[in-house]
């Protein structure tokens, strides 16, 4: 159903977008030369792909994907947009968890894409069901479909072009697993009939995208391969096969600032960055940061476009009254089981259910500690709630009668800052919370590999018996200390991925009142020149010139 009330907004956001598409394409330069090609070789042209972003209206990464296709297109660089028309039984954000029988809502979503992909160069792929496939999968357990890999020498209806340009068989299961977690709000997945169709579905979907895809990368040999995510598994099939061609392939994510963006060649959903040694921060470098901080810990944040803490209170009676009687307190901070940075995370332990059975077991052996039990608050996300969680893990496990136990819940605002305060040390998965309280001058135990765990930030042990022995030794000391490194270290690392591989689009982009939808505002076609921008200048040098996609 249409929202009358918001019709005047969408059709002025609908209007500005197509001027400005209209512009781009008049404004667009000649296409480019590469002189250490020799002259008159032009470039070749650089795909964007990203089906996973949106339904309707305009995501912050569907925005950060138009705006760098525009800039290329100025800079003279021919672009093509591999754009979804119905071209999956089932997608991503389109599918029903509760119910696989649900066709994705195609109509609103190519109605979109016609918007965005105004007058640029479109390839547009549609569904074509695969008999021999469905067959084939239709017999597989869970277990099976998740291991299933479409072998090179198959009778099935592969494109022609596939098997000689990849040296390994499509990994069809592991490429859609992400996805079904994601969209099943759930680690665990069961082996019944409905699990299985989803997966089914999904398998096709990609597969019927590795054809199309594969039939364009022949038809364009492109220079450069642009997605979304990488983890999603539209997106993920399309970086897999670029990425056998040895074709440079790029993710972007969130960045960790508002109406930022993160690109990379790397996983974007791991965030990975290299640091230079001799990066030190400047006494204005470190005036910034702290100025962010100052907000952060007081809960004035957001991620995506979502503000988690509407506010943030303090530590109440109830809690310092209980507190008071245990020698130490030690906060344990959750992720969310099925969240695409997970699958990179768990190399230690298999899942963080895992690691905090092993935490569980220390409680017990430890009463004169408070352990303090933080669910994610992303766990409770309207549309995104969790359905494998901390809650439910804590009820299985009666957290509730262990005396010594608090759980915090995700609707709960209490001050994760000032728990960290008062604590003895801190137990983290991979949560941006770990680098945090590394700064606040607090030891971290870390259970998960992060985007900071390559750094020497926190306490990160190498296996699960090596985990156990440090919880231990740091629980049975009376003081914890911290390494001067590891607030040095985080310091750096948290200053370089707000303010140098997070590309500011603030200039092009505001926020609207649905989360993580954004608008474009009214500016020139010319703000989108390399000169003006520094996110178009990171974004230009990082796909034509091989660079590292950094500002400043």
């Amino acid at each position: 159903m249409i929202d009358l009330r918001a019709l005047p907004g969408r059709l002025l956001d609908i209007s500005r977008t197509l001027r400005l598409a209209g512009e781009i394409s008049r404004r667009a330069g000649q296409p480019r030369t590469n002189p250490s090609k020799g002259p008159g070789l032009r470039l070749k042209p650089v795909i964007f792909f990203n089906a996973s972003t949106r339904l309707s209206g305009l995501s912050q990464n569907a925005a950060f994907s138009l705006l760098a296709s525009w800039a290329l297109r100025l800079a003279g660089v021919p672009v093509i947009h591999f754009v979804c028309q119905a071209g999956m039984s089932r997608c991503v954000l389109g599918t029903d968890q509760d119910d696989i029988s649900h066709h994705p809502p195609c109509g609103m979503c190519i109605r979109q894409s016609r918007v965005n992909y105004a007058q640029a160069h479109v390839h547009w792929f549609s569904y074509h069901h695969d008999e021999t496939l469905a067959a084939v999968l239709s017999g597989l357990s869970l277990d099976e479909l998740t291991r299933y890999q479409v072998p090179l020498n198959s009778d099935q209806s592969l494109a022609t072009r596939y098997q000689s340009q990849v040296a390994h068989p499509l990994p069809l299961g592991s490429l859609v697993l992400p996805s079904i977690r994601w969209r099943l709000r759930r680690h665990t997945l069961m082996d019944d009939e409905e699990t299985r169709g989803f997966y089914r579905q999904f398998m096709l979907s990609a597969w019927n995208v590795a054809c199309a895809f594969t039939a364009l990368l022949d038809q364009t040999n492109p220079q450069a391969v642009l997605v979304f995510n990488g983890q999603f598994f539209p997106e993920a099939t399309a970086a897999w096969l670029a990425r056998q061609r040895g074709i440079r392939t790029i993710t972007h994510e969130v960045g960790f600032r508002p109406l930022t963006g993160f690109f990379t060649t790397g996983e974007a959903t791991i965030y990975p960055m290299n640091i230079p040694s001799d990066f030190v921060l400047s006494a204005e470098q470190d005036a910034r940061l702290e100025a962010y901080l100052a907000q952060r810990f007081k809960g004035h944040f957001s991620m995506a476009g979502i503000q988690f803490w509407s506010e943030m209170k303090g530590l109440d009676a109830a809690f310092l009254q209980k507190a008071a009687g245990f020698k130490y307190i030690v906060p344990v901070f959750t992720n969310v089981i099925f969240d695409t940075s997970q699958p990179h995370s768990n190399v230690v332990f298999p899942t963080m259910f895992a690691w905090l059975d092993l935490v569980l077991e220390a409680t017990r052996r430890h009463p004169e500690t408070l352990f303090v039990l933080r669910a994610h608050p992303d766990e409770a996300r309207p549309g995104k709630s969790s359905r494998e969680n901390v809650a439910e893990w804590a009820a299985q496990n009666r957290i509730a009668e262990l005396p010594n136990v608090i759980l915090i819940t995700p609707n709960e605002t209490l001050s994760s800052y000032e728990l960290i305060q008062r604590s003895k040390f801190v137990m983290i998965y991979n949560s941006t919370i770990g680098l945090e309280a590394s700064i606040l001058g607090k030891p971290v135990l870390c259970a998960g590999r992060s985007r900071f765990t390559q750094y020497s930030t926190v306490f990160f042990p190498p296996t699960q018996d090596a985990f156990w022995q440090k919880m231990e030794e740091f629980l049975a000391a009376d003081e914890v200390k911290v390494l001067p490194e590891h607030r040095l270290q985080a310091r750096r690392l948290l200053y370089f991925q707000l303010y140098r591989t997070s590309l500011p689009f603030e200039d092009f982009l505001e926020t609207t009142p649905l989360y993580g939808y954004v608008r474009l505002k009214h500016f020139a076609w010319d703000s989108l020149l390399p000169p003006t921008s520094p996110a178009v200048r990171a974004l230009l040098d990082g796909v034509l010139e091989d660079g590292d996609f950094l500002v400043g």
